[in-house]
């Protein structure tokens, strides 16, 4: 079950919306005219929830841009405005869902893509919206660039599990896959990389663990 709406909640979101892209798919091909930055990378969220992963990766970064995908209103506003408070130029939000991607970006115009702490979908008549069944795969494979890469944070095991069969029998390559993302096994340098969610934070206080993987379309 989904949250009552917040208080003002479309107010609080126009006050924003100078921070979101209500036609993406005009920019189809075209999302660093958007930030002036020919040749920044472009990183894709999918599922930003309240926006920390994003914006901690923008501050770490300003060197890249970001697209942060959210298709839940209620919690959109709030990423919003945590980006408007930081003062972040590097980050545009879609109100949408990941199944039009291919309606909305070109080949080969994403350098990342990130999928943290999605949905599980837990049944089994559910897989079609996980977000790394094949029939997303295809789109991911479709956007990413020569070098880009889908990168996964999950704390289901399950889920976790389903990913790296998808990812393996669809023919991606696996990289860097760690079933404790925060023990002692993690190397340093991805352990420096990872920004914290608001997700994360709440299951690592509950000493649960995070598993994390990188991976790359066939043929890269």
């Amino acid at each position: 079950m989904r949250p009552r709406n917040k208080k003002h909640l479309e107010e609080r979101y126009e006050k924003c919306i100078y921070l979101t892209v209500p036609d993406p798919c005009d920019l189809k091909g075209k999302w660093r005219t958007l930030f002036n930055r020919d040749g920044a990378p472009l990183y894709l969220e999918i599922g930003c929830g309240k926006g920390a992963f994003v914006t901690g990766m923008a501050a770490k970064h300003p060197e890249a841009d970001f697209i942060a995908v959210e298709c839940v209103k209620n919690v959109l506003v709030t990423a919003l405005e945590k980006t408007a408070a930081s003062g972040l130029e590097n980050i545009r939000f879609i109100h949408t869902n990941a199944e039009i991607l291919t309606d909305i970006f070109a080949p080969g115009e994403i350098d990342t893509i990130y999928l943290n702490f999605s949905d599980p979908w837990p049944r089994k008549k559910q897989a079609k919206h996980r977000l790394t069944h094949p029939s997303f795969l295809v789109s991911y494979g479709t956007i990413l660039s020569e070098s880009g890469r889908v990168v996964q944070k999950t704390d289901n095991p399950d889920l976790f599990e389903y990913s790296v069969e998808s990812f393996t029998e669809n023919g991606w390559r696996l990289a860097n896959v760690s079933y404790d993302l925060h023990g002692a096994d993690t190397p340093p340098e991805i352990s420096e990389e990872n920004v914290i969610t608001e997700y994360e934070k709440r299951f690592m206080e509950s000493g649960i663990p995070i598993k994390r993987l990188e991976a790359y379309p066939p043929g890269r």
